[in-house]
């Protein structure tokens, strides 16, 4: 080994020291934004960092000033903020749905699962705003069979209970009308 790849190890030795550092303070403190929830040092990075500088000035104004001229000094460097920071939503942006102007219709349909089986199938409930998981929990135990959501708006009980649906359904859901409830019969899956 050459003196300079011993020097290069002992500095990498050195910053990977486990235990009690010199010029930090114990315990560490860590602050988070109210608005993002991240520490504050990672907020730049989150789509909707003008409303964390807002949350942070009206919180934290003593780390709002550091950061206000941290920001400063980057700008007097000539370093452009902009490249960094994400422009599209990510996960970190919470997007909501819009609902498209689709027709309030449940249709029910019957397939074949091999020779002697089949399963019927309820698609058009998530157009009642009725959660799929909750309602395939519910045709389960009514029907006493498995029952599973297979789709974005598609839920497949087991066992030919088509017509028993016809009734069993409003009962449950009131705001939905026995002749919201279409029937395509036997289909292909």
């Amino acid at each position: 080994m050459t003196n300079e790849n011993i020097s290069v190890s002992t500095n990498v030795a050195e910053r990977l020291k486990v235990g009690i550092r010199e010029g930090v303070t114990y315990p560490i403190v860590m602050k988070y934004c109210g608005h993002c929830t991240m520490p504050i040092e990672y907020c730049e990075y989150y789509p909707e960092y003008e409303k964390c500088k807002e949350w942070l000035e009206r919180n934290m104004p003593d780390d709002f000033e550091r950061l206000k001229i941290e920001e400063e000094q980057a700008a007097a460097d000539g370093t452009d903020d902009d490249k960094k920071r994400q422009k599209r939503g990510g996960k970190g942006l919470l997007r909501v749905k819009k609902k498209e102007d689709v027709p309030k219709r449940i249709c029910v349909s019957r397939a074949a699962r091999g020779k002697k089986k089949s399963v019927t199938v309820v698609t058009g409930l998530s157009t009642f705003d009725i959660d799929l998981k909750v309602a395939a929990k519910f045709f389960g135990t009514k029907f006493a069979c498995g029952s599973s959501v297979t789709g974005d708006d598609e839920i497949v009980i087991q066992g030919d209970v088509k017509d028993e649906l016809f009734d069993v359904i409003p009962d449950k859901w009131s705001e939905i009308d026995e002749d919201a409830i279409e029937d395509l019969g036997d289909q292909k899956r």
